[in-house]
């Protein structure tokens, strides 16, 4: 069992920046690592994913704007999201993959305003 916590969401004017963390209770060393969120009314989709080693994988409506990063020493990914849009205002979920296995955190709401 992994236990998955995120961090750095908020209320952020549209055209800022937010960067989420997410600190995992165990080694995510070789896990897939993603970013989820789900829109208010909508289904959760994916943002963004890094592969243990190193590639990544961006949601067409974030690509130049958001950057996923994974730092395994510390059992975090981070999520540098810029240039944020009221479109992106959702609850934002850390996952973490390894084989048949799948966790999740609790989230982290992140609006952005006008």
């Amino acid at each position: 069992q992994v236990q998955l916590v995120e961090s750095g969401g908020g209320l952020v004017q549209a055209g800022g920046s937010l960067r989420l963390s997410c600190v995992a209770s165990k080694s995510i060393l070789g896990n897939t690592m993603g970013w989820y969120r789900q829109p208010p009314g909508n289904q959760r989709e994916l943002v963004a994913r890094i592969f243990g080693g190193g590639t990544r994988n961006y949601a067409d409506s974030v690509k130049g704007r958001f950057s996923i990063s994974r730092d395994d020493a510390k059992n975090t990914v981070y999520l540098q999201m810029n240039s944020l849009k009221l479109e992106d205002t959702a609850v934002y979920y850390c996952n973490a993959a390894s084989g048949w296995r799948s966790y999740w955190g609790q989230g982290t709401q992140v609006t952005v305003s006008s």
